[in-house]
């Protein structure tokens, strides 16, 4: 018997617990609404996929409504958070809070996806390409501008169900 031959299906709580001793960055997504409005939503689920053309990928839940700004949009920036930024992660995790941008300042990049303000970077795409991913949606971002400014801090992480940091950072190779 192969692996190919077993059908057994693993339970979700199973497959989060073992994805989630995959340490991750975490970001805050952002689009534009309906009538201008910045929104936003927490993810870790963004990488880098190409280089050229510069794309990259982000996977959203079915029900966001971030995914639906986008769709109307056709562009969101990944907005790359510090580790003292996880007040911020918090705010954006909650599905449907409008508070979550009470107090965030921030400002509209060139393709008028908002800009969180002292982030470590920000990745500003268009919608080149989107696809079903059972209960998410692949958003494949086409980068149009990127911005950094938080070089000298930490990134914020995510392991485990809770934020961590890098202490005990390995030296570089070569280093």
């Amino acid at each position: 018997m192969t692996a190919l031959d077993e059908t057994s299906e693993v339970s979700a709580a199973a497959f989060r617990d073992a994805m989630g001793h995959f340490a991750t960055g975490v970001t805050v997504v952002t689009s534009v609404g309906d009538e201008g409005e910045p929104v936003g939503t927490t993810a870790n689920a963004v990488t880098s996929l190409s280089l050229d053309p510069p794309l990259v990928l982000v996977c959203f839940d079915l029900g966001s409504s971030t995914l639906r700004a986008i769709r109307r949009h056709g562009a969101f920036a990944v907005n790359v958070l510090g580790h003292r930024q996880h007040q911020l992660s918090a705010n954006f995790a909650r599905r449907g809070l409008a508070a979550a941008w009470d107090g965030v300042r921030h400002r509209r990049g060139p393709t008028g996806s908002p800009r969180l303000d002292g982030v470590l970077a920000v990745v500003e795409c268009t919608v080149e390409h989107s696809l079903p991913g059972g209960d998410h949606e692949i958003v494949v971002g086409r980068v149009r501008h990127v911005e950094t400014s938080g070089d000298g801090v930490e990134p914020l992480v995510f392991w485990r169900g809770s934020y961590a940091s890098l202490e005990g950072q390995i030296p570089p190779l070569g280093g």
